[in-house]
């Protein structure tokens, strides 16, 4: 006998509790799509200054993948390596610094990074800052005048000729060529010299190894957001408040503040943007809190650039967003359904 239409239509419905997930993405796939989306930086990097660039993006990203190997070692921990945080890591550092970096010190920048940046919090998902920018923190207070000595792109001799400060012996003071080249911030606030947007934008320009190319870091940026490995909200609050700020200061008075147009691609404000102040860990979780984070990174820099002593603030301002983020959350929690905002007395 045939079973009726209506029995071979019945189908098990399965009940459960959230969260509802139909595909995954885990974190080691994550890490692995921002190191693809750094690679294009890194290779221009490494195509504008040879290689001085390759050697100390070669030597922050070892030194930051052999210091969380030995880390997890000494902590008897299975090694976390594979997660792809440590090459992410190393490859920011290596791109905030200059490219003619004494290697020592960039690998000691690399250690601190992994030490006092991400394994002393935990590891991966417990980190309260950057550690890329903790790492350079730790190189800008104790290297000062190396890590603000700079050196002209594209020299013809750039992949046969390295520069005398990169191999210099550790515990020794760098022997700094007779070639230099201030970035363009550098250029403006103490000549008050402007660069053309066009060089700017396609990296035409000296600055740290990374921070030069302002397309290739956005066209990364949209790649992560297209892939929704990246909350385009931070960079967007970034770059949309430091353009606003520097903007009033400009319409004030031209002659003294430089257009937003200028303060968005000079220095490493893309960059931070876009790779570090969007570190998932270090950043708040409501919609509204990374708006405020990243207006307050934008603002941040914006101030310090202009009325601090340094040509730029991007480091010092993530830093300090980073130490508020846990705060913004806090001010930030939605209310629970059915409850009011404060305690009733």
């Amino acid at each position: 006998m045939p079973k009726s239409p209506l029995l071979m239509l019945n189908k098990t419905l399965h009940i459960s509790t959230s969260p509802h997930l139909v595909k995954g993405v885990s974190t080691d796939q994550i890490m692995l799509n921002v190191v693809l989306a750094l690679l294009p930086v890194a290779v221009f990097s490494v195509y504008a200054f040879g290689l001085n660039a390759l050697l100390l993006l070669t030597t922050t990203t070892l030194a930051c993948v052999l210091t969380e190997l030995g880390l997890c070692r000494l902590a008897s921990q299975a090694s976390t390596v594979a997660d792809w945080s440590a090459v992410i890591t190393g490859l920011l550092l290596g791109l905030t610094l200059p490219p003619i970096f004494p290697l020592w010190m960039a690998g000691v920048g690399g250690v601190i990074a992994i030490a006092l940046g991400k394994f002393i919090f935990g590891g991966l998902g417990y980190n309260v800052f950057n550690p890329a920018l903790v790492g350079r923190a730790f190189l800008q207070a104790a290297f000062p005048a190396a890590i603000t000595t700079w050196y002209p792109s594209f020299l013809p001799d750039r992949f046969e000729h390295l520069a005398g400060s990169v191999l210099t012996f550790p515990l020794l003071a760098p022997q700094v060529d007779g070639i230099s080249g201030a970035t363009p911030l550098a250029a403006f606030k103490f000549e008050q010299v402007t660069t053309a947007t066009s060089d700017l934008f396609l990296g035409l320009t000296s600055g740290s190894a990374g921070e030069t190319c302002a397309l290739l870091i956005l066209l990364g940026g949209l790649y992560l957001a297209a892939r929704n490995m990246l909350n385009w909200r931070i960079p967007l609050a970034v770059l949309g408040s430091a353009f606003l700020l520097s903007g009033i200061l400009y319409l004030v008075d031209s002659q003294v503040y430089p257009s937003p147009v200028f303060m968005l691609f000079s220095g490493g404000l893309l960059l931070g943007a876009v790779f570090m102040a969007t570190d998932m860990v270090a950043s708040p979780l409501t919609p509204l809190g990374v708006v405020i984070y990243g207006a307050v990174i934008g603002f941040l820099t914006i101030i310090i650039r202009i009325w601090g002593g340094l040509p730029e603030g991007v480091m010092y301002a993530i830093l300090l967003a980073n130490a508020l983020s846990p705060h913004i959350d806090q001010w930030l929690q939605p209310r629970v359904y059915g409850t009011t905002k404060k305690p009733a007395p």
